[in-house]
């Protein structure tokens, strides 16, 4: 596959940030430190000049970056079970359950949504990241769309940027809430442990807005929905405000469990060893039709079971 070219214009949304932040707000799929890179290597260009990664970047500029080809990472079909809740000529929505990775990587080089996604429609090799333009992680469970074909691809990332690709969670988290609320707090990489995500001034815009549906003795489900969709962006933003998902093995802290529970219930709440996260609704402007559609995944067994001994404890 030829390199990819982008053109970007800078817009007063834009102007003044350092060019590799615009980048990143600008180009969802791929990471800072991946666009960081191709700014090292001279694949992003400005008026036929290559800026550095620091550089402020000015209202007008026009940006030319060349995405180099991705790593020869041995992608391969694999004949792994999909959960197709949708499919045309133009794009894909499936349901990804709780423990599968979305992208092979360090570790994981098969056994991926994007292994199952080749076999499924081989031709999705021709895309890069075969389509796919938006993640969960391994284990968040829930609705995922992939493109079919470029102009799909390209649709997709705009309504990304642009906020009308909609995107609603269902989660479980420790303590109490009263009322729903906004989380506007940047993420970045964790200044010590590379492999997590913090709250740092440095990190790209991310916006939260939750609501409460239902509180129980000492945790709360709420809906959350996603304005921006950075790594680990509901985990991160509720740890910050003291109310991690439960079960989160990274950012979920000490459980903590209600007074004078019964021990099936304290087996289940102990037991619970992913994060109580599922994306529940997805919704988009179809790239072909303009047509609005949406979908919703029903709740995952073990979240429903976990929900409704929440439900039960309360009622105690």
């Amino acid at each position: 596959m030829s390199n990819e070219i982008i053109h970007f214009e800078i817009d007063i949304e834009m102007a003044g940030r350092r060019l590799d932040q615009a980048l990143a707000i600008l180009l969802p799929a791929y990471s800072r430190a991946r666009i960081q890179q191709w700014i090292k290597d001279g694949h992003v260009t400005i008026a036929s000049l290559v800026p550095r990664q620091r550089d402020k970047v000015k209202l007008g500029q026009i940006v030319k970056i060349t995405v180099p080809d991705e790593e020869e990472i041995p992608w391969s079909a694999e004949a792994i079970e999909l959960n197709i809740i949708f499919e045309d000529e133009h794009l894909i929505v499936t349901e990804k359950p709780a423990g599968l990775v979305v992208h092979p990587g360090a570790g994981n080089y098969s056994g991926t949504l994007l292994n199952a996604l080749l076999h499924h429609e081989p031709a999705l090799a021709k895309l890069a990241r075969a389509g796919i333009v938006h993640r969960l992680d391994k284990n968040t469970s829930g609705l995922l769309v992939v493109a079919k074909n470029e102009a799909t691809r390209l649709s997709l990332i705009q309504q990304l940027q642009d906020h009308s690709l909609k995107r609603e969670y269902l989660t479980v988290v420790q303590g109490t809430i009263i009322a729903g609320g906004e989380i506007n707090q940047p993420i970045g990489r964790h200044y010590r442990d590379r492999t997590k995500m913090a709250i740092t001034p440095t990190g790209k815009p991310a916006l939260t807005t939750y609501r409460v549906s239902e509180k129980y003795r000492q945790h709360t489900l709420l809906k959350v929905n996603l304005s921006t969709g950075r790594t680990h962006q509901i985990r991160v933003h509720m740890a910050f405000i003291k109310h991690p998902v439960l079960g989160d093995p990274v950012y979920g802290g000490r459980l903590k469990l209600p007074k004078n529970i019964t021990e099936d219930f304290r087996d289940l709440l102990t037991g619970f060893k992913r994060q109580a996260l599922h994306a529940q609704k997805l919704g988009l402007v179809h790239p072909k039709t303009g047509e609005n559609i949406s979908w919703e995944s029903p709740v995952p067994e073990d979240m429903k079971l976990l929900i409704n001994a929440l439900k039960s404890d309360s009622k105690l």
